[in-house]
């Protein structure tokens, strides 16, 4: 049976380097704490703890004082910035700078329109750290939406400017946008397209790997996608795969292969989230080609 690992697949650029900015420190023999886990990924934050990288929370963090806090990929509101300033903290940011500019993009435009009756809105997850990052920007006043929830808190007579967490599906925010036009039709509100204005915020690393990975699912017989239970990208990549080709699983290491998934099948597939090692997806090959099947 021939294996395939999808080239696009593995660490995004503002992973691998926050990943990289740890490791540095680390190998130096700095003491390095990261604010909240730095890649949802079990088995590489398992890697990183052995090199003596340590998980904090928010509680945790307000108590440190003259240390080194590690800032991941998604970024933390203007609030970390201060507190760290206060208690004298060494921040490493390894924020995406993808992320970095959306949050000012964000905060440039609350600044602008706050005076003048606007409004922010951003398409994310509720709680993913990225979002607090971007919500923070705007003194927690953004409205938060995945498509359904709080758009009645959205005043359709009134400008709104509408940003995306950068990992979020480009369709579904397309459908959002759509939607917010709708209603703005609907209020009875003329000319809809001079209330809504959209900025195309989502990640081209994250939006472009959908139609490669649509295709890279329908040439094999068997897809593996490999990632961290808790990665959200993980979960909208996977369920791109399983749409297109029913025999696509999801696992999280290689312990949880089962060989009776390749039996009968030509050739397989591996693929995985921007949060996925690029080690760990060599595992699982070697792994599924030690099947012969």
């Amino acid at each position: 049976m021939v294996v395939e690992i999808d080239e696009n697949s593995g660490f995004c650029f503002g992973v691998r380097n926050a990943v990289e900015k740890a490791e540095k420190e680390l190998l130096a023999g700095e003491k390095i704490y990261s604010l909240g886990q730095i890649v949802h990924n079990d088995m590489e934050i398992d890697r990183l703890s052995k090199l003596g990288l340590e998980t904090i929370n928010y509680d945790e963090f307000r108590k440190l004082r003259n240390c080194k806090v590690l800032i991941r990929a998604h970024g933390e509101p203007p609030e970390t910035y201060k507190i760290a300033k206060e208690n004298n903290i060494t921040l490493i940011d390894a924020t995406c700078p993808t992320v970095k500019k959306l949050q000012q993009k964000i905060r440039q435009k609350w600044e602008e329109t706050k005076t003048k009756g606007g409004q922010v809105v951003i398409f994310g997850k509720s709680g993913h750290a990225e979002v607090l990052g971007l919500i923070g920007q705007t003194g927690n006043n953004a409205i938060l939406t995945d498509g359904e929830i709080n758009l009645d808190r959205i005043d359709f007579s009134r400008e709104i400017h509408l940003f995306s967490q950068t990992t979020m599906n480009l369709e579904a925010y397309r459908a959002l946008a759509e939607k917010i036009i709708e209603k703005i039709r609907a209020s009875g509100t003329p000319n809809p397209e001079n209330i809504l204005k959209v900025y195309q915020t989502i990640c081209t690393q994250v939006s472009h790997r959908q139609p490669h990975l649509e295709n890279f699912a329908r040439s094999h017989d068997v897809i593996i996608f490999v990632s961290g239970k808790e990665s959200s990208n993980g979960k909208m990549l996977f369920s791109i795969c399983k749409k297109v080709n029913p025999d696509s699983y999801f696992v999280s290491s290689p312990e949880e292969i089962k060989k009776e998934w390749f039996e009968g099948k030509n050739n397989a597939g591996i693929c995985g989230a921007t949060s996925t090692p690029g080690w760990l997806i060599k595992k699982v090959k070697e792994v599924i080609s030690s099947f012969n099947v």
